[in-house]
């Protein structure tokens, strides 16, 4: 197994970074599941609330396994809650359920970033488990057209990344807006509710992070970033 001690060093501070942002998710929605929203409303009637206040009533809501496990689904239609999220009546169930449903309102009315993002994904599946190998080949046998193509793989992992920071934003304001003008929950119910939302926001702002530091480390590596006399 190829590995380079200056990987490390490049990618440590994004890897710190996102063990963080998990750790912070994870207690914040910890900490907000011990509160519990005034109307008693449960994550699934949440997301419901949110969807026909927008006028939107093809989208199927469906309990998922997993821990945070929450997502959208724009390929059939269907919002997707986990256990803990589906079932409870907590401020947190209730951000991320929102969350969730904003993206579905993203969908439904055309919002330019999400389309794109999903425009990237048949590319992505192909080009993140691809990138690593072809870099490491093209280093090992000195195949310079490889190594540009791990380079291009992972450029288009780290514009996926970026372009995911304005979706999920932009969803989750959406969310606080409207938890509150849909009667989900009261203006303060709803700012704890949001800071589940930021801590989750934060692995996103990661997760672009770790790439772009993994970006600079292949072009470091094949000598388009600096000197490179290897």
């Amino acid at each position: 197994m190829f590995f380079d001690p200056l990987y490390l060093v490049i990618a440590l501070p994004g890897l710190l970074f996102s063990l963080w942002a998990s750790f912070k998710t994870k207690t914040t929605f910890n900490k907000y599941s011990k509160f519990y929203s005034a109307n008693h409303v449960s994550g699934a009637e949440a997301a419901a609330r949110l969807l026909n206040y927008a006028g939107i009533y093809d989208v199927r809501i469906e309990e998922t396994s997993g821990f945070l496990s929450d997502h959208y689904d724009p390929s059939d239609k269907t919002l997707r809650l986990s256990h803990d999220v589906y079932h409870s009546t907590s401020l947190s169930a209730i951000g991320v359920a929102c969350h969730e449903a904003g993206h579905a309102i993203q969908h439904a009315t055309g919002y330019e970033p999400l389309k794109m993002r999903s425009s990237l994904v048949p590319a992505l599946n192909f080009a993140s488990p691809m990138s690593y190998i072809f870099f490491v080949i093209g280093i090992l046998f000195n195949f310079t057209s490889l190594v540009y193509i791990g380079i291009i793989c992972f450029a288009l992992c780290f514009v996926f990344a970026l372009v995911t920071l304005p979706v999920e934003y932009n969803a989750s304001m959406r969310a606080k807006d409207l938890m509150v003008t849909a009667g989900v929950v009261s203006y303060e119910e709803a700012n704890d509710s949001s800071k589940v939302l930021y801590a989750a926001f934060l692995t996103y702002v990661a997760a672009a992070v770790s790439s772009l530091l993994t970006l600079l480390y292949y072009l470091w590596r094949s000598g388009l970033l600096g000197n490179n006399d290897d």
